[in-house]
């Protein structure tokens, strides 16, 4: 079929008007912004453009071209892809080259820098750079104008990433689980690589820090940290610090679990601390059952059996209700990997604000992937990274148990040592603390060295503490409840008399006689 003379003459003249916006879009970086934004329209974005400010993105980077200050104002804090505008980004990225090589920046070296990688024509050409440094008077609100494409890049970021999951999340083949958690990973990758941290005069730290000795002046107590419920150990201490990793190391059958289940009780309950615990050996019914052990002062075999005589029906009911207003979490996922360790505590942070994090035990755990890290001491390594890099990020004490080798037994002493770490020496060196549990009635040790009875002692050993001094702190240990107790506290209440009379009569088996009435304080 014929078409007419007309039909031609305007298929003739719709596709010069084509070639036209092409070659005007090459020419023109602002077009090629519009034309970028249409390509995305087109691709789901429900035909908006993506969040952007291109008259801040050229401030910005006419600020750097022209003032000698500006690129060491704004470049710890930006990074290539916040810039929207393609030339930009590669404008940027010369900039941020000629800085870190300690060269000058400024139009004439910028321009050099990116004939040489031959980027010129791709950022817009040489007169386009040079119509940058036009669009800004000054650069005294370059750190307000930098925050603000910061803002736009983390939109844009968001619409790419919820947009990817609606994909991924339609295909069948898909586990679920996996995608939460790539999901998780995406969003707190914008996180890591946005929000970075600026840098603290000394004058302003010394006032935080003289801020901070006031405080706890006037507080009272001394302590800076999170108190662990033991006298001598929070001397020593001063309670358990933000963002330190701690690691508390013991035997087999020191009592680990009972030790960190005791400083979470203290935290949560005396003090209002919310505590987060992990624990990948035990179950979180155990856990809460050897806690009730230990606040009711009931022994657990009496749980295990419920023989519970009716005075102990009603110190049960009466004691119990200072654990279930605590503020303590109890996550018993086993085989718990490094990232779903960091996702969990992210949001416990967010959503409870817990103000420490404990973890039974760190040889438990797994890597990032199974059989990723090598062998087992390099996947050790990296947990125990990871568990430092979690503390400071949350700004919280990590408390982590671990295991020590069998070199221990093969002493004479049988005192714990930083060697006996097992599979890893860089528990040690990530560890801002390390504290071995050590019971010397547990290898029939009855008396030290002055004729000291140890029988239900222990001894909390800091053999290592970046902050402070080693030494040693005494506890005391209650095999029946499965519970440790300040020296102190337990000899003023033995001089009282009330929870020795009432622990003797407990801990017999009178299951047919009942007690007088008034014979036990609840």
């Amino acid at each position: 079929m014929k078409t007419s003379w007309r039909s031609r003459t305007n298929s003739s003249k719709f596709v010069a008007r084509i070639c036209a916006t092409y070659m005007d879009i090459n020419k023109n970086p602002k077009r090629r912004i519009e034309r970028k934004g249409m390509v995305l329209s087109e691709e789901g974005n429900l035909g908006r453009k993506p969040p952007q400010a291109l008259p801040l993105e050229e401030a910005v980077l006419g600020a750097m071209l022209l003032e000698k200050d500006a690129p060491v104002r704004v470049l710890d804090v930006l990074i290539q892809e916040v810039f929207y505008h393609d030339s930009h980004q590669i404008i940027f990225a010369a900039i941020k080259r000629l800085f870190d090589v300690g060269e000058p920046v400024d139009l004439l070296t910028v321009t050099e820098e990116l004939r040489k990688s031959a980027q010129l024509e791709a950022a817009g050409g040489a007169y386009y750079i040079t119509q940058l440094t036009n669009k800004v008077a000054s650069s005294a609100n370059l750190e307000f104008h930098s925050k603000i494409l910061l803002q736009k890049y983390i939109q844009r970021e968001l619409i790419r990433i919820s947009g990817q999951i609606g994909k991924d999340a339609f295909e069948d083949t898909s586990d679920a689980f996996e995608l939460l958690d790539d999901a998780e990973k995406k969003l707190y990758a914008i996180k890591n690589d946005t929000i970075k941290k600026n840098y603290d005069s000394i004058d302003d730290l010394i006032h935080k820090a003289i801020k901070q000795v006031e405080a706890m002046k006037d507080q009272g107590s001394g302590l800076t940290g999170v108190p662990s419920g033991f006298t001598n150990i929070d001397r020593m201490t001063n309670g358990w610090q933000k963002s330190d990793l701690v690691i508390l190391a013991g035997r087999p059958g020191m009592g680990k679990t009972a030790f960190v289940l005791g400083i979470a009780r203290n935290a949560a309950v005396e003090h209002k601390k919310p505590v987060a615990i992990f624990s990948l050996e035990m179950s979180s019914l155990q856990l809460v059952t050897r806690l009730i052990s230990g606040e009711t002062e009931l022994p657990g075999e009496k749980f295990r059996s419920g023989k519970l005589a009716d005075y102990e029906w009603e110190q049960l009911n009466a004691r119990v209700e200072n654990l279930s207003d605590a503020p303590i979490y109890i996550d018993d996922t086993p085989q718990l990997s490094i990232f779903d360790l960091r996702a969990k505590a992210r949001r416990l942070k967010s959503n409870k604000g817990i103000e420490m994090l404990i973890i039974d035990y760190l040889q438990l755990m797994r890597g990032e992937e199974s059989g990723k890290n090598g062998n087992r001491e390099q996947e050790i390594s990296y947990i125990s990274r990871s568990l430092k890099s979690l503390a400071k990020e949350l700004d919280i004490p990590v408390i982590a148990l671990a295991q020590l080798s069998r070199a221990v037994e093969q002493r004479q002493d049988k005192i714990p040592i930083l060697s006996d770490l097992r599979e890893s020496g860089s528990i040690e060196q990530d560890a801002d603390m390390v504290g071995f549990l050590y019971r010397a009635d547990y290898y029939g040790f009855t008396q030290d060295a002055e004729g000291n009875d140890l029988t239900g002692m222990a001894d909390f050993i800091i053999a290592k503490h970046r902050h402070g001094s080693t030494g040693k702190a005494r506890i005391r240990f209650r095999a029946e409840f499965a519970k440790f107790e300040d020296v102190e506290y337990f000899d003023n209440h033995e001089s009282e008399g009330s929870s020795v009379t009432f622990e003797s009569k407990m801990n017999n088996d009178i299951t047919n006689i009942a007690p007088d009435e008034g014979d036990y304080e609840f």
